[in-house]
């Protein structure tokens, strides 16, 4: 055979290999690739509605002067009881707004807690409510949040986000490849099908589509499971994690500080500690922080979390230009101890951090919102005409041919790439466990499916 011959045969193998893969992601992974596409965009349109809906609870008398931050604490605490114990404060951003003075509520979830809603210059109580994250949602997008993250089904649903993540990069990094490489080299006049319309619009949004998929796929997989937890371990062995205060403090002679209050975003239920006595602490804490430079508006303030630690203020505003700044304040002396600048993040830090808000729609406002929505439409629509293609094609795949299964068309590679693509799906098998488990599924299911078919053809 001419080596001509040879580079056909080569190249049909790795393309009818690439478009078998691309059939099985859309026909089996696009199903939960719509679902996250859709609940997305849910998600990102709703912060307006949400406002909208809770106005009343996240809204406030403007005229007067503000009570302290300690008055406000007191004002929640006679709401809910003195026993309860402070998770955060967030003190009104804006005039108009309310406080938010959250408690830590033992049948919460991981992440949320009882949030009561103040009036800075009333003390009234304005809303009480389960707030999520340190987005601090409304439960109206919490829900959406968690139908996007696991379909409501905890850690077990978290593995069809995580497969929706794991295979978005490879179909849309495939179906460009097979376009590039089955295109004719001139423009023929084609017959306007309701099959060609379809496999033109699917192709035309992929490509418009190509870079927010591989976006989405990637800062998608930061938050999955598995492959999010390889992730985290890849960033801290090579120093890219984000940087977070020390709160630790020098050893005080003859002082204890204040009772402990746990001061993690994912504080688990039943972890809360006696509350303090009503003082001006807080309103110190965040003298000192703003001495020091914090300057956002939007900003949490937490207790220490040990009687050998100092309390935090972070800037949560994560809109352009970003805030999130924090430092640590000793409760005694009132001193900063530790300070840590979005300026000083390392490069891959800032990214983190950047692609997570694009990815949630917060980080250029409602431009980001719209555009995140268009997008989140079209991949859903481009989903919905690739099942149309395989629904009008259906009729002549019925036939069939056992050769077209995923190990029949890499045992049709040259042995070199044979191997280069065992060891390329080992690989990321194991950087992504999803797709893994999952490719394996395909295999299985493919295999079975053609040699039932075979069976079936069999003379009785």
């Amino acid at each position: 055979m001419s080596s001509s011959h040879s580079s056909l045969a080569f190249r049909g193998a790795l393309l009818t290999l690439l478009r078998r893969l691309h059939f099985y992601i859309g026909l089996f992974v696009g199903p939960f690739i719509f679902i996250a596409a859709l609940t997305g965009t849910l998600y990102v349109l709703t912060p307006q509605i949400e406002n909208a809906l809770y106005h009343e609870a996240l809204r406030a008398e403007a005229a007067g002067p503000q009570h302290s931050l300690s008055q406000q604490i007191a004002a929640a605490r006679q709401y809910i009881g003195e026993d309860a114990s402070i998770y955060a404060m967030r003190p009104a951003p804006a005039p108009g707004d309310t406080t938010r003075v959250q408690f830590v509520e033992p049948s919460a979830g991981e992440s949320e807690s009882r949030a009561i809603f103040i009036s800075p210059s009333t003390l009234e109580v304005k809303g009480d409510m389960t707030v999520y994250g340190t987005s601090g949602v409304l439960p109206l997008r919490t829900w959406i949040d968690r139908f996007h993250r696991g379909l409501l089904l905890g850690d077990i649903g978290r593995l069809y986000s995580e497969l929706a993540a794991s295979w978005l990069w490879v179909a849309a990094l495939g179906g460009v490849a097979l376009w590039l490489t089955s295109r004719p080299k001139r423009k023929l006049k084609v017959r306007h099908t309701p099959q060609t319309k379809a496999r033109h619009w699917h192709i035309t949004l992929g490509a418009f589509l190509l870079l927010g998929l591989i976006f989405f796929s990637a800062t998608g997989l930061t938050w999955s499971q598995w492959a999010g937890g390889n992730i985290d371990k890849l960033r801290s062995e090579l120093g890219w994690m984000t940087p977070q205060v020390n709160t630790a403090l020098k050893p005080q002679t003859g002082h204890l500080h204040h009772d402990p209050h746990a001061e993690h975003h994912a504080m688990m239920p039943g972890m809360a500690m006696p509350a303090p006595t009503a003082n001006e602490t807080w309103d110190r804490v965040l003298h000192a922080a703003r001495a020091a430079g914090i300057e956002s508006d939007k900003l949490e303030i937490r207790q220490a979390r040990a009687a050998d630690r100092a309390w935090t203020v972070t800037e949560i505003d994560r809109a352009w230009p970003t805030h999130v700044d924090a430092v640590a304040v000793d409760p005694l002396s009132f001193t900063v101890i530790d300070r840590v600048r979005f300026a000083d993040f390392p490069l891959i830090a800032k990214l983190t951090r950047w692609g997570i808000d694009a990815h949630m729609g917060v980080l250029f406002g409602l431009p980001n919102q719209l555009l995140l929505a268009a997008f989140g439409f079209g991949l859903c629509a481009m989903i919905v005409l690739g099942y149309r293609m395989w629904w009008l094609r259906r009729p002549a795949a019925c036939a069939g041919n056992p050769a077209q299964t995923l190990s029949e068309t890499w045992m049709a590679l040259p042995l070199i790439w044979r191997a280069g693509v065992l060891i390329l799906a080992i690989l990321l098998g194991y950087a992504l466990p999803v797709m893994g488990v999952s490719l394996l599924l395909f295999l299985l299911v493919d295999v079975g499916r053609w040699r039932m078919k075979v069976l079936r053809m069999q003379p009785q």
